[in-house]
């Protein structure tokens, strides 16, 4: 019954989660529309809201994307499917799920996900991320030396 109790608590956590994420989506997306309504004659203002309209549109795909994960995580737990395992269908260890509350596979599966190159357990498959602005769009995390 305890692992119950934790799904329950869980669903609190993700639901409060959830919630926030909506108000914050919904504020980025109405602080741009007044950044586009309102023109600068300054250039560098208007680069610095550039920059500005950039870092607001990565952080709210950023949110979106845990927002469906959110989504996904309080699905599963309606169908009963919560805290299982997609690719074993093993129980999720609790350790796991508290770190992580809308994991949808173990350590061990989402670790061979990611070695297949899959991304499994709706993460951000970080090595492909590009460095904006840099021109170098091809380059990823995995053709770096670290020394």
């Amino acid at each position: 019954m305890a692992r119950n109790d934790a799904i329950l608590s869980m669903r609190e956590i993700l639901v409060k989660r959830r919630d926030a994420l909506r108000k914050a989506l919904a504020g980025d997306l109405s602080l741009l529309k007044q950044l586009n309504e309102t023109t600068s004659g300054d250039v560098i203002d208007a680069a610095l809201d550039s920059a500005q309209d950039e870092i607001n549109s990565q952080l709210a795909e950023v949110e979106s994307r845990e927002l469906a994960s959110i989504d996904n995580a309080l699905e599963r737990m309606r169908e009963g499917t919560y805290g299982l395992c997609e690719g074993c269908s093993s129980k999720i260890p609790m350790a796991r799920l508290k770190a992580l509350p809308y994991a949808t596979m173990c350590i061990e599966c989402q670790r061979e996900a990611e070695r297949e190159g899959g991304l499994g357990g709706g993460g951000a498959d970080w090595g492909r991320v590009p460095d904006v602005g840099t021109g170098d769009a091809d380059l990823t995390i995995n053709d770096l030396e670290l020394s």
